[in-house]
């Protein structure tokens, strides 16, 4: 692709993203989400085969409808209150079809089915950031709402997120697919606590795209795409091990790491408010989660791969991918707990 068609599709993602989270009027937010919406689409089909062409198409549908959601939602509100904000006169299936096209969007239970199959069809990178920043403007609508979400269906689709997360990554082989129902895992956390505290999911958000991307740069680094590809990392590149152990077991939230800090802070919260089930449900479906984090971290770094005698020489040639935000993205990632006492005191 060319550079600078590149460079204006990208700078269009940030813009709509941008003008999303600082918009209050509600046609503006919309015509964010479609700008980023329409843009990632090249990027999703930067590698010109059968396969991302299918996993942009499907993207595209469920995008698109709920945008007309989303619109539709936006319309009648109009139509009933005269103004283009949300607000508190505004009618409770207003805001319950809002919700239903953030889920869309999001890729939260019971519109997730699209996440694992984009996420594995297009490339690590475009993968990166489907399920990083384009998850960031959704995630600001649902903020502006927070406080007047169904308190029926937010609870339920966050339940139902805790399980396919945990149980629908289990069999997986291929790293894109684990890493899309680690993060349809995620979206329950922040989503489950939106309700009662809001900014405890930005803290969530930016703590998981801190993750989310170290592990993406990591796998795009060593150009693995499924675990059995994954065993063979200690030919290509020994360093990269252990920090990939550390980066998985701080994404399965393993204390005294990074990932640790924002699911203890949502337990406490939803303890807090009398949500005694739904804590507990997330915090044993978090051990499915870490289930499968351990299968890679046991994969790469416990078990030598059987590889023929010329693979073993791969270790003397020089990896020309190199990341210089990889490092710090490594010590955000694991050693930013200490910072836990301040970030408390802010909430």
């Amino acid at each position: 692709m060319n550079i600078l068609a590149l460079t204006i599709i990208l700078l269009t993602i940030f813009v709509g993203s941008i003008i999303t989270i600082l918009s209050n009027h509600l046609i503006l937010m919309w015509a964010g989400l479609e700008m980023s919406m329409l843009a990632i689409i090249p990027v999703l089909m930067f590698n010109s085969n059968p396969r991302s062409t299918e996993a942009a198409t499907k993207y595209f549908l469920i995008q698109a409808t709920a945008s007309m959601i989303l619109l539709l939602a936006i319309i009648l509100n109009y139509h009933d209150l005269g103004i283009w904000q949300f607000h508190h006169n505004t009618q409770f299936y207003i805001y319950s079809l809002v919700l239903i096209a953030l889920m869309m969007k999001l890729g939260l239970a019971p519109f997730h089915f699209w996440v694992p199959e984009v996420t594995q069809g297009v490339p690590i990178l475009s993968g990166l950031l489907l399920l990083t920043w384009q998850k960031i403007a959704p995630l600001a609508i649902m903020f502006h709402i927070s406080y007047y979400l169904n308190t029926t269906m937010v609870p339920l689709s966050a339940l139902m997120s805790v399980f396919i997360g945990g149980w629908g990554g289990l069999n997986q082989t291929q790293l894109r697919k684990i890493l899309a129902y680690s993060s349809i895992a995620h979206m329950r956390w922040m989503v489950a606590v939106t309700m009662y505290n809001p900014t405890m999911m930005l803290l969530n958000l930016v703590i998981y795209m801190f993750l989310t991307t170290s592990m993406f740069i990591t796998v795009y680094i060593c150009t693995s795409t499924s675990i059995s590809s994954f065993t063979k990392m200690w030919n290509k590149s020994p360093l990269l091990i252990s920090t990939t152990l550390i980066i998985l077991m701080s994404l399965g939230g393993l204390p005294p790491l990074t990932g640790f800090l924002p699911k203890w802070m949502i337990i406490i919260e939803l303890t807090k408010n009398n949500c005694i089930f739904m804590a507990l449900s997330m915090t044993m479906m978090a051990l499915l989660n870490f289930y499968f984090y351990t299968r890679l971290i046991y994969a790469s770094s416990m078990t030598a791969f059987p590889t023929s005698n010329n693979m073993k020489t791969n270790t003397h040639h020089q990896n020309n991918k190199k990341h210089p935000f990889l490092s710090p993205l490594i010590i955000i990632s694991s050693l930013a707990l200490p910072l836990s006492p301040l970030v408390s005191s802010l909430y």
